[in-house]
């Protein structure tokens, strides 16, 4: 015990013990951790005093890529042809807060431009279908399917839209879905804004998409 006292403090740790070893002659070393695995009945760890093996790093997930922008930087349009085509459907929903004043207009119909609601979903399916006129680097989709729904919701007096697009192509709809909900929106608050300028807007958000090489996804 005599070498280990002058040369070696020793410390106590949960998982062993733990020693310097900085400084001290290699053969000194050998004949200390002979002398502690004698008396404790291990070897000591390699680790420094105090210190603890490096936790795992964490795999880094990959980069994500905007495909809209080339190498440069600069605006781009996705090249689409080597897809493979596939059915692909999205459906996407908004919300239209209109308060109780105009939320009673819409129900009892009595809005002066005319029918809100049926007026409101034709102007969805439009959106839904002029979406690569109004946002530009969207490809012209043949759509084979166009759903715009509005509900009446007395709890919060609005209007709750969902729209739903669908084709058989080689990028998905996405877009087309929320633009027809945004549009049908939009009509709501032109056809209602003579009885309030207090309507909001919110929530416009993809709800599910299927198809295509990401597969289906939906909102929790």
């Amino acid at each position: 015990m005599s070498i280990l006292r002058s040369f070696l403090p020793i410390v106590a740790r949960s998982n062993g013990w733990r020693c310097f070893s900085t400084g001290i002659p290699s053969d000194m070393i050998a004949d200390l951790n002979k002398e502690m695995e004698s008396i404790f009945g291990e070897p000591p760890s390699s680790s420094p005093l105090g210190s603890s093996p490096s936790p795992q790093q964490p795999v880094e997930d990959s980069p994500l890529v905007l495909t809209h922008t080339d190498s440069s930087g600069q605006a781009n349009m996705v090249d689409v042809s080597p897809k493979e085509d596939s059915k692909r459907v999205a459906i996407a929903s908004c919300r239209v807060l209109l308060g109780q004043k105009v939320f009673n207009l819409v129900a009892s119909n009595e809005i002066s431009k005319g029918d809100v609601l049926t007026v409101a979903k034709i102007a969805g399916i439009t959106g839904a279908k002029q979406t690569s006129n109004l946002i530009p680097l969207c490809h012209n989709i043949n759509l084979s399917h166009v759903r715009v729904d509005l509900t009446l919701n007395e709890e919060d007096s609005s209007v709750v839209i969902e729209g739903e697009a669908t084709t058989s192509g080689k990028t998905g709809v996405e877009m087309e879905a929320l633009s027809a909900v945004a549009i049908a929106g939009l009509t709501v608050y032109d056809m209602c804004k003579a009885a309030s300028k207090d309507i909001c807007i919110t929530d416009v958000c993809l709800q599910h998409k299927s198809g295509g090489k990401s597969g289906s996804w939906a909102r929790n």
